[in-house]
């Protein structure tokens, strides 16, 4: 069986580990590019908007963790 929205549990734990945040970034960078901080963005208000502040924080960990690793490759550009 796969996951399918009809799977997600809005009241569990959504609490990524530091792995689960940097495989999200490295799947968004592949997959969205230089929007994949908007896309990690959107995800973090939707939630806030729907009243879940686990997830909330949770993409909001992996926007960030996208700009710390964009600053990182492009300070090793100069």
């Amino acid at each position: 069986m796969t996951a399918t929205a009809t799977n997600w549990h809005p009241e569990e734990d959504a609490t990524p580990t530091p792995r689960d945040v940097e495989d999200m970034a490295c799947v968004l960078e592949g997959r969205h590019g230089l929007h994949a901080v908007d896309v990690a963005e959107f995800f973090s208000t939707m939630h806030s908007i729907g009243g879940d502040a686990g997830r909330c924080w949770a993409w909001a960990g992996v926007a960030e963790t996208i700009r710390k690793r964009e600053r990182q490759r492009y300070g090793s550009l100069t």
